[in-house]
């Protein structure tokens, strides 16, 4: 068994679930997949019958409008885990793109192989649901932001999460296409709207980090309606 998914099994809530020997077993019949960096896990209209938890690295969820532009509905980060339709489904397709952020290891998990624990064991089938409402309750914040909250409102809250309350700063990580795709709108908006953020003395913006000059007036744009 390998030692480090061994662990990654043992610290996750859903698997906890598991007894030791059906851990190993489940830890025998993962696949590891490694990926670079903007490589594709899995398209939007794929039937992808996987259970996936992440070792190392970011896979954003994205979904593509018919005019191209992207908006990331999720990210997935290590020690994670994420699914495809077609795994609780059979022949569901994906809604989304899984895409790497960064150089990326998976395990996966085929729903035949593990379809059997799945059913017999109450607490796991049982975590895996909070799990699921857990990511239903964040996708009904996005879908409310995109909905009711104006681009201002977003973008603060997109900064105040990069900047742990504890901190003034945070390196720039991400690139304006990719904030943009968090925002469900545009580069030049987004770059608009971080203009003006400066101009009203909420940040100031270099080349390598934000720096928030009023974390209160940002979060006052977070409650606008």
């Amino acid at each position: 068994m390998n030692p480090s998914l061994s662990a990654l099994l043992q610290a996750h809530p859903v698997f906890m679930a598991l007894s030791a020997p059906e851990q190993a077993r489940w830890a025998d019949a993962a696949i590891a997949r490694r990926y670079q960096a903007d490589e594709i896990v899995s398209l939007a209209g794929d039937c992808w019958p996987y259970l996936l938890l992440v070792a190392s690295g970011r896979i954003a969820a994205a979904k593509e409008s018919a005019e191209g532009r992207a908006f990331v509905v999720a990210e997935i980060g290590e020690g994670e885990i994420f699914w495809g339709v077609a795994f609780f489904q059979e022949g569901a397709a994906n809604p989304v793109t899984l895409q790497c952020r960064s150089a990326l290891l998976l395990y996966l998990w085929r729903r035949e192989e593990v379809q059997d624990t799945l059913l017999a064991n109450g607490r796991l089938a049982w975590e895996l649901a909070r799990l699921m409402v857990s990511r239903m309750l964040h996708a009904s914040t996005v879908i409310e932001s995109l909905a009711f909250q104006p681009v201002a409102g977003r973008l603060a809250r997109l900064l105040l999460e990069q900047v742990p309350p504890d901190r003034q700063s945070a390196r720039r990580a991400l690139t304006l296409d990719e904030m943009a795709a968090r925002l469900g709108t545009t580069r030049e908006v987004v770059c608009r709207t971080l203009y003006r953020f400066a101009d009203e003395k909420l940040i100031d913006v270099t080349r390598t980090e934000f720096i928030l000059t009023d974390r209160a007036g940002l979060a006052r744009l977070v409650t606008e309606a």
